[in-house]
């Protein structure tokens, strides 16, 4: 299967690279050519549009930063849909939203191409080992077509259902994800204010029932200081949205959703949209007079677990 892949940022280019390293025949595009040129230099093949791109690969993946921007890629006159025929596969690998990729999907399959959203989770340390996890939305048939893509790019991959599917889930879970990033901020920020051993406090969160994926991971860049996890305070506030969004079709009353989308506006605005998600924590410091920081942890995180075949998550019944 050739493969193509647009949009190199922080996550793209590390799941690119993945189906690079394991031999995959894959093609690349980006607005910023330079930004491909390791991976052209690694063996991969360079489109000049993404019709060209579609034309010329059997499954195409976009990673995008936002359902704006894969619109734009999908539906310009050199698009992919353009380039789509019979029997060729679209998936969309970023955080969107289901209405979005669902009317995506129905204009690829009218050209009589298959259609799926398949963000991933876990984080860029993990899109750079394969080990990543993936949610796949599409019709049974296509799903078992792209597994072993899936595979390569992902250690954990679920499919979720019909297309749509994943990327509710998607928002769902970085929704979660930003509720434990807030709280470990207050808990951290809280600690140290009463005088506790930062070092002592991350390893009691870590092996008590208060230990979270985000503790273990984003805890350790926001106790280093450097606060990179290589996302940034704008697309937490777009993720966070989308979520609301989904809370608002389906007529529920949140709570704490809404408390969280103003808590990433009010960050924005004091640090701006590019800042790191971590940094969110700095609104406690500042208003404080506290600084959240012990030495010993690193400055980025690294999956220190080896790469390894994925494979299919089946639900429980």
């Amino acid at each position: 299967m050739k493969i193509g892949f647009i949009g190199l940022g922080n996550v793209g280019g590390k799941l690119a690279g993945s189906l690079i390293r394991n031999g995959f025949d894959v093609t690349v595009r980006d607005l910023d050519k330079s930004v491909a040129e390791p991976f052209l230099q690694k063996g991969a093949s360079w489109a000049d549009s993404p019709k060209a791109m579609a034309e010329s690969c059997d499954m195409i993946i976009t990673c995008l930063p936002s359902p704006a921007a894969c619109a734009a890629v999908m539906e310009a006159e050199d698009g992919i849909l353009a380039g789509l025929s019979a029997g060729k596969i679209w998936a969309e690998m970023s955080t969107t939203d289901e209405t979005e990729v669902k009317r995506l999907g129905a204009l690829v399959e009218a050209k009589g191409a298959s259609a799926v959203d398949c963000p991933v989770s876990g984080g860029c340390h993990r899109a750079a080992t394969g080990n990543i996890s993936i949610f796949a939305g599409c019709k049974r048939d296509v799903f078992d077509q792209i597994c072993p893509v899936l595979t390569t790019l992902g250690r954990r991959v679920l499919h979720t259902g019909e297309l749509g599917t994943a990327s509710i889930l998607k928002v769902a879970t970085n929704y979660l994800a930003t509720a434990n990033l807030i709280t470990i901020s207050e808990a951290l920020a809280t600690m140290k204010k009463a005088g506790m051993d930062l070092n002592t406090t991350y390893e009691a969160f870590r092996i008590s029932s208060g230990t979270s994926f985000v503790h273990e991971t984003e805890g350790q860049v926001i106790l280093n200081g450097s606060r990179d996890i290589n996302f940034t305070m704008d697309l937490v506030l777009k993720d966070i949205s989308l979520f609301q969004d989904i809370a608002d079709r389906s007529g529920i009353t949140l709570e704490i959703s809404p408390l969280m989308i103003s808590i990433f506006k009010d960050g924005i605005a004091r640090y701006g949209e590019r800042e790191f998600s971590p940094n969110i924590i700095r609104r406690l410091e500042d208003d404080n007079d506290v600084s959240v920081l012990a030495s010993g942890f690193p400055a980025e995180i690294v999956d220190d677990e080896p790469e390894a075949v994925g494979y299919e998550i089946i639900p429980k019944r």
